[in-house]
């Protein structure tokens, strides 16, 4: 799902009309943010990368940090430097002798889809995207995911109405509530398997949710578990109360946030993304067994950008920490290994999502198939949660 989760929602302007506490100010300079992941990521993350891999190693996200970016600024070494004009943060990757740079999307690319940006800017070796993205762009901008941080998606659709009481997609279809969503691939295979009603769907969502606060919670709202419980329950005083939610990853099994890599990079980056993608892989296990550190760096980082009134805090973030592990949104991959992708799952994926995107004028590569958008080839197998 594309990231319009906070755009509005979030924004100054309207975080004061509902009572949000709070706007962050915009810094121009580049400055050293303190941070002690620097310390970890120096210990150990030490695979000798210069020669092998760009002397700057580009990741593109697709929001601002937040959780789900979580382990990629796990990876970043001694005294990061902030360059809020360019909405980046960079420093050495571990001790590997290379350097990383992170890049934010969303908002501050113009909402540029990161296949697109993959193309603009030859510097961008690796993004995070979801699965839809690069099944739907695979005729005009293929990409191949690298790595599967998600078992489980977080997205998902949340309610306040106390009187309602759904369970799966189905229930929510069968009531004729409006569901207020952007424009997304899944909704076209959802509305097509009979799982929610045409009429029901409204397209509208630009990620405000003062509609939502409105309506007391009467609409069903896409968002993602790991942002939008813990802060309309703790950061908007409109509201200030838990919301139900269904996830849709237990019924519509997409990857979400993959690691990819634009596909004529995959060749000639080969010896890189050998040895780069374990060292993600095994920042993401490390991360989810200690997220402070970079979660006080995110939340730095975040507050000397100029984000229009969006922000992280030290609740939000633990919050989506602990669901990531509660939810199983974050799991072994099928076969025991972190990161793995399943390819009869992918398939199945490309399979749901065809008929709409033709239909929309937008259909897949011609007779796509799993592995010409997943590899697990440079994943370790021998890293795994615990």
């Amino acid at each position: 799902m594309t990231r319009l989760r906070s755009v509005a929602a979030w924004a100054c302007a309207a975080g004061l009309a509902l009572g949000l506490t709070g706007c962050g100010d915009s810094e121009s300079d580049t400055e050293p943010a303190a941070t002690a992941a620097g310390a970890a990521a120096g210990a150990n993350y030490t695979t000798p990368l210069e020669g092998v891999c760009p002397d700057t190693v580009v990741v593109q996200t697709s929001w601002w940090p937040e959780v789900d970016y979580g382990s990629t600024y796990q990876l970043l070494g001694p005294d990061p430097k902030i360059d809020a004009g360019a909405f980046t943060v960079s420093g050495p990757l571990g001790a590997t002798g290379v350097n990383l740079e992170i890049r934010s999307g969303g908002p501050a690319v113009g909402f540029d889809p990161v296949t697109a940006l993959f193309e603009k800017d030859d510097d961008i070796l690796l993004g995070y995207l979801d699965l839809d993205e690069v099944i739907r762009n695979s005729a005009e901008h293929p990409s191949v995911g690298v790595l599967a941080p998600y078992a489980k998606s977080p997205l998902m659709f949340f309610w306040g109405d106390p009187a309602l009481d759904f369970t799966t997609l189905a229930d929510i279809g069968r009531s004729g509530k409006t569901v207020l969503v952007g424009d997304e691939s899944y909704l076209n295979a959802l509305v097509g398997e009979g799982l929610f009603q045409r009429s029901q769907i409204d397209n509208s969502y630009t990620g405000d949710i003062s509609r939502f606060v409105a309506e007391d919670g009467g609409i069903v709202q896409a968002g993602f578990v790991t942002d939008e419980p813990y802060r309309l329950e703790h950061d908007v005083r409109e509201w200030a109360k838990p919301v139900k939610y269904v996830l849709v990853g237990d019924e519509y099994p997409a990857y979400a946030n993959v690691l990819a890599v634009r596909k004529d990079k995959v060749a000639t980056n080969r010896e890189c993304l050998s040895k780069l993608v374990p060292l993600f892989q095994q920042a993401m296990v490390d991360y989810l067994a200690d997220p402070e550190p970079a979660n006080e760096l995110m939340i730095e980082v975040t507050s000397k950008l100029d984000t229009a009134g969006y922000e992280l805090s030290t609740g939000l973030l633990a919050d989506g920490n602990t669901r990531q592990r509660e939810l199983g949104l974050v799991a072994n991959g099928s076969d025991g290994t972190f990161g793995s992708f399943d390819s009869e799952r992918v398939e199945s994926l490309i399979g749901r999502l065809t008929p709409g995107l033709t239909e929309a004028g937008t259909p897949p590569a011609p007779g796509l198939k799993p592995q010409d958008i997943i590899t697990s080839e440079f994943i370790d197998r021998s890293i795994s949660l615990s």
